[in-house]
């Protein structure tokens, strides 16, 4: 592939991702007003769709300052560091036959690298707004981290094993046979778990609970700042589904429909569960959810590798 088309696919991959994120938080509202039974927004266009325009044009005209006391130059780059990794993750993303910016032999790894990434943002960000709620904030993100990356990328290494490769392209056609969420049921279960986590989504989102940190690392920030903390959530929720679709639900792979139509739709299958999950689960106190990522989700992640590596090594290699 060129130069130019690389630049071209590369503007118009960011544009439809950036619509995709604004058009997801107009679903998400709809979404939950209908599970809750109240009114979502309906006023800016047809159902209310256009809101989401309203609200980006609303906040790049808010102002945006830095707190007294804040570290200026942090307080502006945090926000960015949020959303640019994101970003950078689909572009190893495969949508479909050799449809993708970079087919990278390690696409897995630099994926969750991305994600890894996202919380360098918060923790600077909280720190740099000299800010209480902030910093607790910041440290809430930092320690969940920890414990769910822990076992976010072990669940998908039996994935790995049985495809024997980290490139994407060549896990989604190892699943022409089966899927592998028939294979490896507890680590898809594992990883959406951790992905929640990593895309920093309720019921795993203490590190802005308003209960009882007002908006925790978010609390100082405002206009297009408070703007690229949101695009880099709702952006993590797609990839994280992208991701999802990619090692357990077979990718591409579909009858009769072209294969990125097919990946679309598993996505945004899988992003509907998100705010499904949302709307239905409250949050659990900080040590219930650090404690489940150390007492269960390692150990059942751990578990499943062992079991996985014992049978890739007794049927000699991958399944088919």
């Amino acid at each position: 592939m060129s130069i130019a088309l690389i630049t071209l696919f590369s503007v118009i991959l960011i544009m439809a991702l950036l619509v995709a994120a604004g058009v997801f938080t107009w679903v998400e509202r709809r979404g939950l007003g209908f599970l809750q039974e109240r009114l979502g927004p309906n006023r800016v266009g047809p159902f209310g769709f256009l809101q989401w325009v309203a609200d980006t044009v609303k906040l790049l005209t808010k102002e945006d300052e830095v707190p007294p006391g804040g570290d200026a130059i942090t307080f502006r780059l945090a926000p960015a560091l949020a959303a640019i990794p994101v970003l950078a993750g689909f572009g190893v993303v495969a949508f479909g036959p050799n449809l993708s910016l970079a087919a990278l032999d390690m696409g897995v790894i630099f994926i969750l690298a991305m994600l890894a990434l996202t919380v360098y943002a918060m923790v600077l960000g909280a720190w740099a707004s000299h800010n209480r709620y902030a910093l607790l904030g910041g440290l809430r993100a930092a320690a969940q981290m920890l414990s769910y990356e822990a076992f976010f990328g072990l669940s998908l290494m039996g994935v790995v094993m049985l495809a024997g490769s980290l490139s994407l392209g060549q896990i989604v056609e190892a699943q022409s046979g089966v899927w592998f969420f028939i294979l490896q049921p507890v680590g898809c279960a594992l990883f959406l778990l951790a992905g929640i986590a990593a895309a920093h989504r309720l019921p795993f989102d203490l590190q802005e609970s308003e209960q009882d940190l007002v908006a925790g690392f978010m609390t100082e920030y405002s206009g297009m700042s408070f703007a690229l903390f949101f695009l880099g959530e709702y952006l993590a929720v797609i990839l994280v589904s992208a991701l999802a679709v990619t090692l357990f639900f077979g990718g591409w792979l579909g009858p009769v429909l072209p294969g990125p139509i097919w990946f679309g739709l598993k996505v945004g299958a899988l992003a509907l569960a998100f705010i499904w999950i949302r709307a239905i689960l409250p949050r659990p106190r900080y040590d219930q959810l650090v404690g489940f990522a150390w007492k269960w989700g390692l150990p059942l992640a751990l578990v499943n590798l062992l079991l996985t590596g014992a049978l890739v090594v007794m049927i000699g290699g991958r399944p088919g």
